[in-house]
């Protein structure tokens, strides 16, 4: 008799480049190890936008919130480290799976790929807000990638 495959649900993540000002999103998927920019989210006077959260939590389903967990060049904590870590205490309410994955280098990434994509023509202007989901993006597929 031959062996039924194992066909538990894809995981599906959110994944966020948290910053002061703005909170990168991304969404991805395991099956493919890929994501896409989802957009960013005002973080005003420490203030995240839990209900755009909580919107982006109904709409995608996702099985788990990756955060990248920003450091220093040699691994060590960087400044905005304790903010990250608060920002990861309040994503504890919607009582998912919360992991962190090394962010170093994906905003530079990110800006790279957004430049090479507007040398070749195939984009516009380059915003900030661009850039931090477009570090989301690459928080994701770390995440996929480590796993």
């Amino acid at each position: 008799m031959p062996v039924t495959p194992d066909l538990a649900r894809p995981r599906t993540i959110l994944a966020f480049d948290f910053g002061l000002r703005r909170i990168g999103v991304a969404v991805g998927q395991d099956v493919t190890g890929s994501a896409s920019p989802l957009g960013v989210l005002a973080n005003r006077d420490g203030r995240v936008d839990h209900g755009a959260i909580a919107a982006l939590i109904r709409e995608w389903q996702p099985t788990g919130i990756v955060v990248g967990m920003p450091s220093h060049a040699d691994g060590s904590r960087s400044d905005l480290s304790e903010a990250v870590d608060e920002f990861i205490d309040e994503l504890q309410r919607y009582g998912l799976k919360v992991e962190t994955v090394d962010e170093r280098y994906t905003s530079v990434e990110a800006e790279q790929v957004l430049k090479d994509a507007r040398v070749a023509g195939s984009r516009g202007r380059i915003s900030k807000e661009t850039i931090d989901s477009a570090a989301a993006v690459f928080i994701a597929e770390r995440y996929f990638s480590s796993g």
